[in-house]
């Protein structure tokens, strides 16, 4: 067995260390308000954060050949935590969503676990169904309705962004996996009719796009968040104001720990701050992507890919989001938002990668 891949790690141990640093520098004016403790929600990130290092440096040692052995199980477990944080008294609600297991003043989100279930168990499904793979109702229906169901319990708590992760990885597998172009351009006609209909079911989300599309129209409702946004990321310039002296973080930009952080960056380290964050996440998915085309197996090709690919495009749906291109998810920036369960499933990913990178 080769050593991992060790460039990957030292890149996401970079980012994810950058991280921490930033939602220190996002969240300590609003934490001493409100918990009279600056270091609040750096100390809870840094616990999630130890925690997942431990667990990706043990699933790095652990062959990733048993994930498809236990494969059935772990989705069974999955959907069992998507269907219990449903059941009121169970589930705790936080900002609209009834998405998290309550633990003390931490929060487990049962989706970001099932986003990594599904990828497992797909991968398997690829692997085992490569000769009729290209069969669509043979192939492609059950793997769908499947990851479709999953998308339903998502969509119950309501969590649209996660779902919406969730599916276009799947679907992104299938793409790789040899199913024809054609049936992905009627699945986005479908896709398009059902987000139509989510947009009626939730008269908020036409709010949001609305909000999108012309934010200023009303500044202190749905497009506060976008507006602030771009107020942070407008006056950035080349370098920036500087660490520690954003202006948006003083009760302008919501919670910009969460999903806003990049903001922050930008006006903290300006263009240069941008640029070094982009470069960082290409290289560690460059690094993914490649380690997915040496494998040596369908299985962890499938695997690789699936874990890489989501945490892609949930980077860019974010970055999408906070300049403004389209309307607000609620998704996490990998590695730099605060959210433990969200960083835990992503370096238990990356262990995998890591493990997989010792074959290749």
């Amino acid at each position: 067995m080769k050593r991992v891949d060790y460039l990957l790690l030292i890149g996401v141990i970079t980012i994810s260390i950058f991280g921490l640093i930033m939602i220190y520098s996002a969240s300590y004016v609003w934490a001493d308000y409100k918990f009279n403790d600056a270091f609040k929600f750096v100390k809870n990130q840094g616990l999630f954060f130890i925690i997942g290092l431990i667990f990706m440096y043990i699933i790095s040692k652990i062959d990733y050949k048993i994930y498809k052995k236990y494969s059935n199980t772990l989705l069974i477990i999955c959907l069992s935590l998507l269907i219990l944080v449903l059941i009121p008294g169970i589930g705790t609600v936080r900002n609209g969503s009834r998405s998290w297991f309550g633990i003390g003043s931490f929060g487990i989100q049962p989706s970001e676990f099932a986003k990594l279930g599904l990828i497992i168990f797909t991968s398997k499904y690829l692997e085992k169904n490569e000769r009729i793979i290209k069969d669509v109702k043979k192939g492609v229906l059950p793997i769908l309705g499947l990851t479709l169901l999953i998308f339903g319990f998502i969509m119950l708590q309501p969590d649209f962004g996660t779902g919406m992760i969730l599916v276009v990885s799947i679907v992104g597998l299938l793409f790789v996996g040899g199913v024809d172009f054609k049936f992905f351009l009627k699945i986005g006609v479908v896709g398009l009719v059902g987000i139509v209909g989510l947009i009626i079911a939730a008269p908020y989300r036409l709010k949001r796009i609305l909000s999108f599309l012309n934010p200023w129209e009303d500044p202190l409702g749905s497009g506060f968040q976008i507006i602030q946004s771009l107020y942070a990321i407008g006056p950035g310039g080349l370098f920036g104001y500087g660490f520690l002296n954003s202006r948006q973080k003083h009760f302008y930009l919501p919670e910009p720990q969460t999903d806003f952080i990049f903001s922050i960056i930008s006006e903290e380290f300006g263009f240069v701050g941008i640029l070094i964050v982009s470069l960082l996440f290409i290289f560690i998915i460059t690094r993914g992507f490649m380690i997915s085309r040496n494998c040596k197996d369908l299985f962890s090709k499938y695997l690789s890919f699936g874990i890489t690919f989501q945490i892609s495009f949930q980077a860019l749906l974010n970055l999408m989001v906070v300049v403004g291109l389209i309307p607000v998810t609620g998704v996490t920036l990998p590695f730099l938002s605060y959210g433990g369960s969200s960083l835990l499933i992503t370096l238990c990913g990356i262990g995998i990668i890591l493990n997989i990178s010792r074959d290749t």
